[in-house]
């Protein structure tokens, strides 16, 4: 009963501040994350002489070495359950026909703005010296993230869906995030092969990889249709007999794939969310219709918020007075945005020749995001033991100022470009 108690308690406390926390920065119209992480950041830091609140108040405690106290462990298992969530969320969002028909420039726009950054992170960490081919790997798949909710959002709000750089940008965000499920999950398996890795085990990590990914493809293209219509002509029947046709329940149906091809993705040596996100995809074309976005929306909003205050308190912050930290968080900032810039731009042109400069810039700028991708990556590198605290720290920093710098940029270059669509014309006057 005292474990309950403290259970809940801990529960009720860090929601409630991660709720405030995350609507005191929509306020300031910045994404809701960044302040759920503050509050993970001063929890993690509070202190009332000396009484630690973390520690002796919330009784949370864990280490390097893999202890966690049982309340921790409850508040740990929530966290990941809310990032299966929210990856699944994302699938619901990623519709396999707009995948496969994202067009030439969509798609060398991804391409090359997964391969420039995967490299320079890769590079960046080997060149600085300290670490291992592991953690020079997750440092480069973090960087390949792209958050395509942060961008779509500003689109959104300006109303520009429709032109060409918005439609390359969602589109290529799409295929990144597929893209970038597929290098975490070749990542994620050569770092946690415990026998050394070779050609021949490279090659299965990467077919493992592929063939999950095209097999879920091919299956949300080609089966989950004719189940739909089987169904759909279940209740046609049902209708034309004059019986009440039975209805299921497509959220417990949704959630029963998700688990189970999460499940499936760790047995197979993936990342769970590889098979959360793949999930979502399954049932993409018929979320808005099943109101699947709406009712999966409200599990992640809730368990969402104990993964990005956990990030807070894992984040070291006395690693941020090193002087070296901070200058290597400037050079991941600095270098994660300058790729995405130019590969995503770069391949957008390659693809459309009708790309002009200022098209190239608000294509690189609206693929800049990291948001809640790379903090993702970043957190199983450090629960794996791969990535060193510093590092962890690095790629949240790196996260969450890319996901503040570029959305202003990226608003500024389409006001610049489309002005016609922000004057006052004489109807508009009351």
């Amino acid at each position: 009963m005292e474990l309950l108690l403290q259970v809940l308690f801990a529960m009720t406390v860090i929601f409630v501040m991660a709720r405030l926390g995350s609507i005191l920065f929509s306020k300031f119209g910045l994404p809701g994350l960044i302040g759920e992480i503050l509050i993970g950041i001063v929890i993690a830091n509070l202190t009332f002489g000396d009484i630690n609140f973390m520690h002796d108040i919330l009784h949370i405690d864990f280490d390097s070495e893999g202890y966690k106290s049982e309340v921790y462990t409850v508040i740990y298992m929530l966290a990941e359950l809310g990032v299966i969530f929210l990856l699944f969320s994302v699938g619901l969002e990623t519709k396999v026909k707009d995948l496969l028909g994202s067009g030439k420039a969509a798609f060398l726009c991804a391409l090359l703005g997964v391969i420039l950054p995967f490299v320079a992170g890769l590079a960046l960490v080997l060149a600085v010296g300290g670490y291992d081919m592991n953690a020079a790997m997750f440092m480069g798949a973090a960087m390949v993230a792209t958050s395509v909710g942060i961008t779509a959002r500003i689109i959104k709000d300006m109303r520009l869906m429709e032109v060409k750089e918005s439609r390359i940008i969602i589109a290529a965000a799409v295929i990144d995030d597929v893209l970038g499920m597929i290098v975490l999950a070749i990542v994620q398996g050569m770092a946690t092969s415990t026998d050394g890795l070779d050609m021949v085990d490279l090659i299965i990590i990467i077919l493992k990889a592929v063939l999950f990914v095209v097999i879920a493809i091919g299956v949300a293209k080609y089966v989950v249709p004719k189940i739909y219509d089987f169904f759909d002509n279940r209740k046609r029947a049902a209708r034309a007999a004059g019986k009440i046709p039975y209805t299921y329940n497509k959220l417990i149906i949704a959630i029963i794939v998700c688990l189970g091809m999460s499940c499936l993705a760790e047995f197979i040596g993936l990342a769970a969310i590889i098979g959360a996100f793949l999930a979502g995809m399954l049932f993409a074309d018929h979320a808005w219709e099943w109101e699947l976005e709406q009712k999966v929306e409200a599990i992640t909003s809730f368990m969402i918020s104990f993964f990005f205050v956990n990030v807070g308190l894992m984040v070291d912050i006395s690693s941020l007075t090193d002087v070296s930290v901070i200058i290597l968080v400037v050079v991941v900032i600095l270098l994660a945005m300058l790729t995405k810039f130019v590969g995503c731009g770069f391949g957008a042109k390659l693809g459309d020749k009708s790309i002009d400069k200022s098209s190239f810039s608000i294509i690189g700028v609206g693929m800049m995001p990291r948001g809640e991708v790379g903090i993702i990556i970043a957190s199983i590198g450090l629960n794996a033991g791969v990535m060193s605290g510093d590092l962890y720290t690095v790629v949240v920093m790196m996260s969450v100022l890319t996901t503040i710098i570029a959305p202003p940029i990226l608003s500024m270059l389409f006001k610049k470009k489309y002005t016609e669509q922000y004057e006052i014309v004489p109807e508009d006057r009351i």
